[in-house]
């Protein structure tokens, strides 16, 4: 049921370009880029335990690999996006083995440092624009109503597929892996788990994930800074999002999008006023709902919109 209330949201938000006006499109834009960075940094940490406050390094990335393949590799902006994937895959393997060798307080340090690192080396090259960032020419170039159709469609893909790929990796055996891992390592690895495989391989998807959502927010946005590109405010924006929608469920960041969303929109007008009282949501969300909004609903009536909670069965039920 949930699939086909799915395919029947994706089939009416994809022909509202013909129809919808152009603000609309934008906001949906950044929800579903916000979305789908907020559900692999839920991936991380909710179903890994991997706390890291360096996914903006893969935000950087995204932006950047995206203006290298485009205005200095000739690449179409499509194209672009997929050989910035492949990038975001290496470095991401790259990285992880000085990362993992890090553990929890540790790590998430680690990740920002790294992320602070790429942000150094990229201000320093003078291809990248230094310090200064660069526009994206050939995104300039097109024409704006074809521009804002073509991000907001890769927008919606990268949306859902975020929210796909979730749901596939927690069916998987990587996903009953993940489970074990995260009630004990050490039972885990008694079990057979490769605990640093499975990890590594949840950090790479993760990685990939917000550089391709990234690029595509880019494509949007077409100037590229290494401050705003690298900066820990899109790591703390995927925190708020899960932690106030509920970590450790995919339902929890499309609840938490809408909310942070909803509030920036609501508070436009107010200046800081919105991050003073996003910040007071989240520590009542702390306080009061640990397992964030849509934990409250969970308690009150045992939803799971995507079935992959996994339960135990006895064994004279199974015959």
């Amino acid at each position: 049921m949930t699939a086909i209330v799915g395919i029947g949201l994706f089939i009416g938000l994809a022909v509202l370009p013909f129809w919808g006006p152009d603000g609309v499109l934008r906001l949906l834009i950044e929800f579903f880029v916000l979305l789908a960075m907020a559900q692999m940094w839920n991936l991380l940490a909710g179903y890994a335990g991997l706390v890291s406050i360096g996914q903006q390094a893969f935000v950087g990335i995204g932006a950047y690999g995206l203006f290298y393949f485009t205005d200095l590799a000739g690449l179409p902006p499509i194209a672009a996006i997929g050989a910035t994937a492949a990038v975001a895959v290496l470095i991401a393997l790259l990285t992880s083995l000085f990362a993992f060798r890090l553990r929890d307080g540790y790590f998430a340090v680690g990740t920002w440092v790294i992320a602070e690192i790429f942000r150094i080396v990229v201000s320093q090259v003078e291809t990248l624009g230094l310090g200064t960032g660069v526009t994206i020419q050939t995104l300039v170039q097109m024409p704006p109503e074809e521009r804002l159709n073509l991000v907001y469609w890769l927008a919606l893909g990268v949306g859902f597929g975020a929210v796909v790929v979730v749901i596939l990796v927690m069916r998987s055996r990587l996903g009953l892996a993940l489970g074990a891992i995260r009630d004990s390592e050490v039972a885990a690895s008694g079990l057979g788990v490769n605990v640093l495989r499975t990890k590594r391989m949840v950090y790479v998807i993760a990685s990939v994930g917000c550089a391709v959502a990234a690029a595509v927010y880019y494509m949007n946005l077409l100037r590229i800074q290494p401050t705003a590109a690298f900066s820990v405010d899109w790591t703390v924006q995927m925190i708020f999002v899960v932690v106030i929608g509920g970590l450790g469920r995919i339902e929890g960041p499309i609840i938490g999008a809408i909310v942070v969303l909803g509030l920036q929109e609501a508070l436009a007008d107010f200046g800081s006023a919105y991050l003073i009282i996003l910040g007071l949501v989240m520590i009542v969300v702390v306080l009061f709902a640990r397992r964030g909004l849509w934990g409250l609903v969970t308690a009150r009536w045992p939803i799971s919109l995507f079935g992959i909670q996994r339960r135990l069965v006895p064994a004279e039920d199974r015959s």
